[in-house]
């Protein structure tokens, strides 16, 4: 076996992924998941470790400088083990059917992610973070490693298959829809969930343009406690405007500290049309933060990082976080004073003896803000892991292009071509869409989402200047090789099996959804034909159902030799170019003699986002 697959030694110093080298120095023998080393695992006949993480993930820092630094766990598994490390973000297929294996044997997920398998890598025993020595109710990694590799010397070619479920969804009654998201909502605090809170920006789009249709005041109500409850409290980075991954409590106070650009790409998205439909002028201001949070911290080389890390120098949240005689010492008495009308600020704390700011009124104070953010900007700095992902670029275009469409962000339309321009130059071979790339380099891979996302961002970009049809062609077909007789699958990678896909739409949307939506838009921009759908479960399927209310005419459909100003026109609206003018809207369609009648026409209809 020659130096490059060499498994008496790590292997990940040679990685383009920034997770797997941050375990290049583990005394683990760690190599990068390969044909190759499938191979040497079956023919050893050694049981494989595959562990899946991503760089900002924080436990998943605890394990590596735990037990896959102990030279004891170390010397264990390079003597008895095959061990696997994958990155989440570059291998979403692996992960997903090792965590559904996990999560159907044990009932729960998370990361860092270790699923010890037979030596043909069928799936044995899945867990998450383990100490080195038993605690809080844990088993040490150990004695797991020990009982599992007795198991395998016990029960020698014994391990069943296990096969991921394809989706199979009930179908819901509209009318049952915002009843049902109306009862999972957390009416005291907003948002949904009765312990950690998540985001839901997937539920906060399909409710705006639910209530764009309806007027449903319950919707408005849902909205907007909703989007108060992340932009007040402290998912929100107050400061520099972004948006931390989840918080770990049923108050919104403390986040984990890390930051997607997935969230921020939805929330600019959720928060841009919400200043739409709702008009906070609070909304416009997230959005404009996002924007800033954005160019300042995510962006290089005309595209957006994949993450930062929630730790900083290996403590959590370190650089965000301030104690109160710190923030006496550096303000003025005024400035002190006008900080602690507006945060919750103790001498306690909130997060183990340090404040993270969370509002507790509206009231703008940017000064004292801007120049704390200042000093934050000179301490040390949490990890950023540097990978370019296709999708979550594309999202990010998106947010930029609903940005300029409703909350006035006139470059907003520049900033998605550009992106979608790198996009296409980078990481399309003019064959395969590469999944992600790391300063330059193409890391492979080829992935549903990633055709799924540029699709959608292609359509939404034809509706502005009719143009990049020639793309769209190219971006369906290539969409098209992921489904399947047998429905859709997440890859075509010919280093694992075909995974079905998940059509689950928490926290950012599946790729079912993103493709299926991408799909109808680009048959109506071409005015193809399309048939009424059925719902599915709301808060899980949320954006799937906003595919559900385009065909079933709750968005209006307007054809017109030209584009109409967005401001003119309802929030749920697709524009396709065309010689006629007409409205097609609840599977009636109305013609206009000229555009000004149409804008008219609509106007009547008593739209109250309407900016006319």
């Amino acid at each position: 076996m020659d130096d490059v697959t060499d498994l008496n030694r790590n292997n990940l110093d040679r990685a383009t992924s920034p997770y797997l080298r941050q375990h290049a120095d583990n005394p683990v023998h760690w190599q990068e998941w390969s044909i190759e080393i499938l191979e040497h695992a079956r023919s050893s006949g050694k049981p494989i470790l595959i562990s899946i993480g991503y760089s900002t993930c924080h436990w998943c820092h605890v394990m590596a400088s735990e037990a896959f630094s102990d030279p004891e766990i170390a010397k264990f598994l390079n003597e008895t083990f095959v061990s696997i490390k994958i990155d989440r973000e570059q291998r979403p297929d692996i992960d997903q059917f090792m965590m559904s294996f996990t999560q159907a044997q044990q009932g729960h997920g998370g990361w860092p992610l270790n699923v010890i398998c037979s030596p043909d890598a069928k799936p044995v025993l899945g867990m998450t973070y383990l100490p080195i020595e038993p605690r809080h109710g844990l088993p040490s990694f150990m004695d797991v490693l020990r009982r599992a590799l007795d198991y395998f010397r016990q029960h020698p070619g014994d391990i069943p298959d296990f096969r991921l479920p394809k989706p199979h969804t009930a179908n819901v009654m509209e009318d049952k829809l915002l009843r049902i998201i109306h009862g999972s909502f957390d009416g005291q605090f907003g948002g949904y969930g009765i312990q950690q809170k998540f985001p839901h920006y997937t539920t906060i789009l399909f409710l705006l343009y639910w209530y764009d249709f309806s007027q449903d005041p319950i919707a408005k109500d849902l909205i907007e406690d909703h989007l108060d409850a992340m932009m007040n409290r402290g998912l929100h980075d107050h400061l520099q405007g972004g948006f931390f991954r989840y918080c770990v409590d049923r108050r919104w106070t403390i986040p984990h500290f890390e930051k997607m650009l997935y969230d921020q790409a939805f929330m600019l998205w959720a928060y841009s049309l919400g200043f739409r439909m709702i008009g906070k002028s609070t909304y416009k201001d997230v959005a404009e933060k996002l924007v800033k949070c954005l160019d300042e911290t995510f962006k290089h080389d005309g595209l957006y990082f994949s993450a930062h890390d929630a730790d900083t120098d290996h403590v959590e949240g370190e650089t965000y976080l301030w104690t109160e005689p710190e923030l006496v010492e550096i303000l003025s008495d005024a400035d002190f004073e006008a900080l602690n009308q507006k945060y919750e600020i103790t001498d306690q704390g909130n997060f183990e003896g340090k404040n993270h700011l969370v509002k507790i009124r509206d009231k703008y104070i940017p000064d004292v803000e801007e120049k704390l953010l200042e000093i934050r900007k000179n301490r040390p700095q949490p990890f950023t892991d540097r990978k370019h992902i296709t999708s979550w670029n594309a999202y990010t275009a998106i947010g930029f292009l609903m940005a300029y469409r409703y909350a006035g962000l006139e470059s907003g339309l520049d900033r998605a071509e550009r992106i979608l321009h790198l996009l296409h130059e980078r990481h399309f071979t003019g064959e395969t869409l590469a999944h992600s790339s790391l300063d330059g380099e193409i890391q492979p891979g080829e992935f549903m989402e990633d055709y799924a996302s540029m699709l959608l961002l292609l359509t939404y970009l034809h509706e502005e200047n009719g143009q990049y049809t020639d793309l769209i062609e190219i971006y369906s077909n290539g969409l098209s090789k992921f489904h399947t007789d047998e429905g859709w699958i997440e890859a075509r990678n010919n280093d694992f099996q075909a995974v079905p896909a998940q059509d689950y739409d928490q926290p950012i949307p599946s790729g079912i959804s993103l493709a299926e939506l991408a799909m109808l838009r680009m048959e109506i921009l071409k005015d193809g034909e399309y048939t009424l759908q059925d719902y599915k479960p709301p808060v899980s399927h949320d954006f799937a159902n906003i595919s559900t209310l385009i065909a079933n005419g709750r968005f209006h459909v307007i054809h017109s030799p030209k584009k109409i100003d967005w401001a003119e026109l309802p929030a749920g609206t697709i524009q396709v170019r065309s010689e006629t003018i007409s409205d097609c809207y609840k599977t009636a369609c109305m013609e206009f003699e000229d555009m000004e009648s149409l804008v008219e026409s609509l106007k009547a209809e008593n739209h109250p986002d309407m900016q006319i």
